[in-house]
């Protein structure tokens, strides 16, 4: 049953990441075909937004498993209740991340105003 899930989970994803891809590429053609400039599909502010949102989950993910791990010792080692443990841990570390995350982004966003 579980393998199931898990098939199911990765078939979804997979057929999401498909269905946009070809969409975005069926849009391109379209654009193409009607004469616009293919210059359209190659800016920097794009890469840069897609750079920033896979920081943004990677360190939301990365808050999450650290959250998961203090979670579990806090569980452990005090007489908290293990979900507020847990609920109270995740929260707290994913939200630190969006935080430092936060800040990655405003430096770097002064930095590209400084350069240009």
């Amino acid at each position: 049953m579980e393998v199931l899930i898990v098939l199911i989970i990765f078939l979804s994803l997979f057929g999401i990441f498909y269905v946009f891809i070809s969409t975005r590429n069926k849009e391109r053609m379209a654009l193409i075909e009607k004469g616009a400039d293919a210059s359209l599909f190659t800016t920097k502010k794009k890469n840069f937004k897609f750079t920033n949102l896979t920081l943004k989950f990677g360190m939301l993910a990365a808050g999450v498993g650290i959250g998961l791990l203090m979670g579990s010792l806090l569980s452990q080692y005090t007489t908290l209740e293990e979900p507020v443990a847990y609920f109270s841990m995740i929260f707290i570390f994913g939200g630190i991340s969006l935080i430092i995350n936060a800040m990655i982004e405003k430096k770097n966003k002064i930095e590209d105003e400084n350069l240009d």
